[in-house]
């Protein structure tokens, strides 16, 4: 079948286009739980999706679990959706594995279940190798990354920031959506967090204004706020505070400085909470992170212990309630809130 877009998928599910095999291929995790959830939304009532819904990892060994599944008639449904990650693992099998598991893939493809709707997901495939071009031929291809040419991936990101604010109920100003796509360097998980974070720093006003951008989002040009996350885990509070005098230098206003580590605090809290991720890839869902980022959020989460983790969040509290008097100087606030954090 031919690839096509995100919007593709969506048009063909709004026009109830029955769709056997789906192929999520990329990295972007914004855009694949997207149509994860399109899929869920628009095959499985929600009063059955504990029995109409079901996840499975090739990396696991649990391709054959999946295909089975997928021909199993569900219980209390007329639809399931069968998600199969990871496929781009079976490529690393050796020999007889990924021979085994491309048998039972073509097998399958023969005769698809009419009630199941099958999705595999793979970050990159080989389409040279003989499970790429299987894939590509019996699935419909959807590509959920945003490719590699700068222009074209800042122009997706400010499109899809504005359908972000328009859940948020905000706009944003002629000017804005660009600037948050840029500051962000079109990371879509981030930048759903800022819109987020942005339509609560609102309040009533209902449009982002470039100026909010400025004062709110750090920029990912400049440096990134997880560089604290092992400073402050390791205690360095040496490096920490140089850390922050070069965001400070390079105009990064104080309170996106503290608005992101506050969002990094919150991140390794709930690191703390996963369960059985043994590294990035693997939290990257569960805390909707970059994989890089993930990774991380679990070392820090095993340095800090949870309670100095939540007396953190309250230090970093505070530090906003004296940046937002306006009477203490900036600076100053922002060197004993890391001085403590390190400590």
């Amino acid at each position: 079948m031919a690839r096509a877009s995100t919007e593709d998928l969506l048009a063909r599910l709004k026009k109830g286009t029955a769709i056997p095999a789906i192929l999520l291929l990329g990295e972007e995790p914004y855009l694949r739980d997207a149509c994860r959830a399109q899929l869920i939304d628009a095959f499985v009532d929600p009063a059955s999706r504990a029995w109409a819904l079901s996840r499975y990892s090739a990396e696991r060994g649990e391709t054959q679990q999946a295909l089975e599944q997928a021909q199993t008639l569900p219980m209390l449904a007329t639809k399931q959706v069968v998600f199969l990650e990871d496929v781009q693992g079976l490529e690393e099998l050796g020999d007889k594995k990924r021979d085994a598991a491309l048998e039972q893939l073509e097998h399958y493809f023969q005769d698809p279940a009419p009630f199941t709707v099958l999705v595999l997901e793979a970050s990159k495939l080989d389409q040279r190798m003989k499970l790429g071009k299987l894939l590509l031929e019996k699935t419909l291809a959807v590509d959920v990354g945003l490719g590699d040419n700068p222009e074209e991936r800042l122009r997706t990101a400010v499109r899809l920031a504005r359908e972000m604010a328009e859940k948020e109920a905000v706009t944003f100003e002629k000017g804005a959506a660009e600037d948050l796509a840029e500051f962000v360097s079109a990371d879509l998980q981030r930048l759903k967090t800022e819109i987020t974070k942005l339509a609560t720093y609102l309040g009533s006003r209902k449009e982002i204004r470039r100026a909010d951008v400025a004062t709110m989002v750090i920029s990912e040009k400049t440096t990134t706020v997880w560089e604290l996350a092992n400073l402050l885990a390791n205690h360095q509070s040496r490096t920490a505070l140089e850390f922050l005098d070069r965001l400070l230098r390079e105009g990064e206003p104080p309170l996106a400085i503290l608005g992101a580590i506050t969002w990094m605090y919150r991140k390794i809290v709930e690191a703390s909470e996963v369960r059985g991720a043994t590294n990035g890839w693997q939290a990257a869902r569960a805390l909707a992170m970059r994989p890089e980022q993930a990774e991380i959020a679990l070392q820090a989460a095993r340095k800090i212990p949870k309670q100095k983790l939540l007396a953190g969040l309250e230090s970093l509290q505070y530090a906003d309630d004296r940046l937002k008097r306006g009477s203490e100087d900036a600076r100053a606030v922002m060197e004993f809130l890391l001085a403590g954090l390190a400590a």
